[in-house]
């Protein structure tokens, strides 16, 4: 039984605390937080130890949860990774991509596990949606939230769309040639509502929106290929596929087919699916890969590199809607 320790016991600490009790093969030994009162709360809630410093907590177990403020990922991970300790990452992994790759490097030089919480990758509509993408050539996301005080310190970009540009990354794995962007502060220093194009090597093109102040929530992405249009909601845990074949003229065609004729005169049959969807914990399913690739000796799901990169984009967006000329 691994031991996993918790560092950083707010809001989605106190999910991931949750979440890591359904776990199989660890066990949440103990708690650390900059606030002693919310470490006793959180580590009494869960039957761990309350420990007084982060180093203590370190020394104690396998493994470390990071869901601490973006600013200090870097600084935490690093004394995990150098006490030799596999690691979990909240999004996005660290402050800045120089840090990232310093992190990557002595993570690699220490022979430890690390997983990035891109947590949109273990959504259960992805999950079931990912098998019918192929070579996609335009994706369109979506990704809009009421407005909430909390989160408001950083740019959408860290907040939201990290998110979507993750998923496109991974999606179309071809290098980004180019961006252009535009990004409004509304209600705080920082963009609150973004747009980014993402234009790729192989010729894809992704779209995504990002918003913190709109009137309704919505996480919905549209993948577009080649025969078939996929779209997956986040939100809603539903997706959907359309799939376009050829028909063979000789071969009887149900009255009830719906079907498309181009001005040639061929015809072409539309299919629609929609995948069962389990009922599925994506931060569960997340550590529980974690914790296999440990027990595995494999690859995680989403690395530091795959973090470092979703971070990379993001940092190419805030450029240029910074030097942009703002009215």
């Amino acid at each position: 039984m691994l031991k996993i320790g918790l560092v950083g016991a707010g809001h989605l600490g106190k999910i991931h605390a949750n979440c890591i009790e359904l776990v199989n093969g660890v066990t949440l030994y103990g708690v650390f937080d900059t606030n002693e009162e919310t470490t006793h709360q959180v580590a009494d809630a869960h039957n761990a130890k309350a420990f007084q410093t982060l180093e203590e907590l370190i020394a104690a177990v396998d493994i470390v949860d990071i869901v601490t403020p973006t600013l200090s990922h870097f600084e935490v991970a690093v004394k995990c990774i150098r006490a030799g300790k596999h690691v979990f990452i909240e999004k996005p992994i660290t402050e800045t991509s120089e840090q990232a790759r310093k992190l990557i490097k002595l993570a690699q030089e220490a022979g430890i596990k690390a997983h990035v919480g891109h947590v949109e990758r273990f959504n259960p509509a992805f999950v079931q949606a990912e098998s019918y993408i192929r070579a996609p050539m335009f994706i369109e996301a979506h990704r809009l939230a009421e407005f909430n005080p909390r989160g408001t310190d950083v740019p959408v970009v860290l907040d939201l769309m990290i998110h979507d540009i993750d998923i496109a990354l991974h999606l179309v794995n071809s290098p980004v040639k180019k961006i252009s962007a535009s990004g409004v502060p509304v209600v705080s220093d920082t963009p609150d509502i973004t747009n980014a194009r993402l234009e790729f090597d192989n010729g894809c093109v992704a779209n995504l929106t990002a918003s913190r102040i709109s009137m309704k929530n919505m996480r919905k992405t549209r993948i577009f290929q080649k025969d078939a249009y996929i779209t997956v909601d986040f939100l809603k845990k539903k997706s959907e596929i359309i799939r376009i074949e050829n028909i063979d003229p000789s071969a009887p065609v149900d009255d009830m087919a719906l079907l498309l004729e181009n001005d040639k005169g061929e015809k072409k049959r539309i299919y629609f699916e929609t995948p069962s969807i389990p009922e599925s914990n994506a931060i569960r399913d997340e550590i529980q890969s974690l914790v296999n690739a440990i027990n595995k000796n494999t690859q995680t799901v989403v690395t530091l590199e795959d973090g470092s990169n979703a971070l990379r984009v993001a940092e190419d967006i805030l450029n240029i809607i910074n030097n942009s000329v703002m009215p």
